[in-house]
């Protein structure tokens, strides 16, 4: 079953800000990594449990799909997918994880 991939605000804003932090040395590099996010985030509409089980959620409908040393984080839902945040490797969960419980 196809389900629709859906962006939420935090994730766009997450790839905005990426791109502008990205593209202060390389244009061509930001550039380069928002089209690597948004294709790999275009095979979730049939392809959802492919990533990975989020660790600090344990939760099997919150995955996780690696983009150089980004993590793309998402939300399976019955029948959409919604990307929740793009964020770097290294950065605490805790406040993302906040905000889904809250929702």
């Amino acid at each position: 079953m196809a389900r629709k991939v859906i962006w939420s605000k935090e994730a766009v804003d997450d790839i905005d800000s990426l791109a502008e932090y990205i593209a202060r040395d390389s244009s061509y590099y930001a550039a380069a990594f928002v089209n690597d996010v948004i294709e790999i985030s275009r095979s979730l509409d049939r392809f959802s449990e492919r990533g990975r089980i989020v660790p600090e959620f344990g939760d099997r409908g919150i995955r996780e799909l690696i983009v150089k040393e980004y993590r793309l984080i998402y939300c399976i839902e019955e029948t959409r997918v919604v990307i929740l945040g793009v964020i770097h490797g290294k950065r605490d969960l805790q406040i993302l994880r906040n905000k889904i419980k809250e929702n």
